[in-house]
């Protein structure tokens, strides 16, 4: 009962996501007339002209400008959630000073608000710091958002290491960094992997901060291309949807081919209450 239960799941999220797919092959009229079908005549040049391939006389495309964006955007939350979360959770799960547990839990506090209710603050913030109109815009909100979460992960795993092997350490000569470095980090590879491929998906699809921030089309990522493409082939939904299918693909595929660096991740911590 359970496997059914689970294939029903499985085809009910799959679902808009081959739905967009054939509908990225289809013309409008084929896409409002037969939704569901498979493509009778495959449209190629829906996609195409997204990607600029073999382009006319008309503008050239904004795909790869905005796919740059994108890919900064990642880059830069990725990189700092890392090594901000690292370096907390290092402090919350090995060292020991008064009121750590109370820090700690004042700290994660963070997770009870989504950044979609702090969006006016958010502006505010960022306005005052000079960032509209500017990726940091996007990165730094999306990296505080990101360090509460991530730096419980990766707090869960850095105390499931013996200390044992923390002593073995210090008699061998290396002090607190040089545990962190060469005998934290690298066991911590599957914790690391977990909040590298959680924030990557989360950058990716973001879409209200740069909306909120980004007046300038030039900066736009894939997530707001999609709305300035909505306004120019209002009709056109074959396009729309060729677009909507090369925005949400790479992030399938990449869970795909990452989701047991979240599952070691996430039950790695479980190993020392």
């Amino acid at each position: 009962m359970i496997y059914v239960l689970l294939i029903i799941l499985s085809l009910i999220i799959l679902t808009p996501v081959i739905t967009a797919i054939m509908g990225g092959l289809k013309s409008t009229g084929e896409i409002l007339s037969a939704p569901f079908s498979f493509p009778t005549n495959p449209r190629w040049s829906n996609y195409s002209e997204i990607l600029d391939v073999g382009s006319d006389t008309r503008a050239p495309s904004t795909f790869w400008q905005q796919l740059g964006n994108s890919g900064l955007i990642v880059l830069g939350t990725v990189s700092l959630t890392l090594v901000t979360s690292t370096l907390l959770a290092f402090v919350f799960a090995r060292l020991v000073f008064p009121g750590r547990e109370l820090i700690f839990n004042f700290f994660t506090l963070g997770l009870l608000f989504p950044i979609t209710v702090a969006f006016l603050p958010v502006y505010l913030q960022v306005r005052n710091l000079g960032l509209i109109n500017n990726l940091w815009g996007i990165i730094l909100p999306l990296v505080a958002f990101a360090i509460p979460g991530s730096t419980i992960i990766l707090r869960g795993f850095f105390r499931s290491i013996p200390g044992e092997l923390e002593d073995a350490s210090y008699i061998d000569g290396c002090d607190t960094l040089g545990f962190f470095r060469y005998i934290l980090l690298p066991l911590a590879r599957p914790a690391l992997g977990t909040v590298l491929v959680l924030q990557t998906i989360v950058a990716w699809n973001e879409y209200f901060l740069p909306l909120l921030v980004l007046n300038d089309d030039k900066k736009w990522p894939l997530t707001l291309g999609i709305m300035q493409f909505q306004g120019q082939y209002g009709a056109d939904w074959g396009k729309i949807m060729a677009f909507v299918t090369i925005l949400i693909v790479p992030a399938v595929i990449f869970y795909l081919f990452t989701q047991r660096y979240i599952v070691t991740g996430l039950t790695g911590g479980e190993l020392k209450g």
